[in-house]
């Protein structure tokens, strides 16, 4: 049985409603919703979700604790949301909100302008820090990539976008012979 699957999902600040196999999560934050597998079967009672598999095969397996963490990432993203921070290292490197796009200077000849999905919350706290929050987990952690995609860190010196919590790994330089 999936140790993740079982688990019930406890959803005390938020109203969740459900037809069929579409989940809908209703908190303080906004509305999300869901389109479950037609194997799997989630039932609400209470203050929990359960969801469950019809047998053992493979796939429903699977399934069975990809839809419960799923659901429980829509639970947290209505209630709490997500955040996450990104780091621009290097000499010069800055960024900047114009109006809601993103103006990036990161060592081409160009700025990079970023305009963001309108789900998505862009904030500037420092000239070397991007703060990217949102409801959907899976859309903060895609613009967070696309971001960081501009300029991913070099492995000598360490200069690009990184996330906060990410350790770059230094490689050794040439030597003088």
């Amino acid at each position: 049985m999936s140790r993740v699957g079982k688990k019930p999902i406890n959803i005390k600040d938020v109203t969740v409603t459900q037809k069929d196999q579409l989940v809908k999560v209703k908190g303080k934050l906004g509305e999300l919703e869901l389109e479950v597998h037609p194997n799997i079967s989630v039932t609400v009672e209470g203050d929990e979700i359960l969801v469950n598999r019809p047998n053992d095969q493979k796939e429903n397996r699977a399934l069975h604790g990809l839809t419960r963490a799923l659901i429980q990432n829509l639970v947290t993203g209505v209630s709490e949301g997500y955040t996450k921070v990104l780091d621009i290292v290097g000499v010069g490197y800055r960024a900047e909100l114009k109006g809601k796009n993103l103006l990036l200077n990161i060592g081409y000849s160009h700025p990079i302008y970023f305009a963001p999905p309108e789900e998505i919350t862009l904030e500037v706290p420092t000239a070397t820090q991007i703060k990217i929050s949102g409801i959907d987990k899976e859309l903060v952690g895609l613009v967070a990539a696309k971001i960081r995609s501009f300029k991913k860190p070099e492995p000598y010196k360490g200069k690009g976008i990184k996330y906060s919590d990410e350790t770059i790994i230094k490689k050794a330089g040439k030597t003088a012979g």
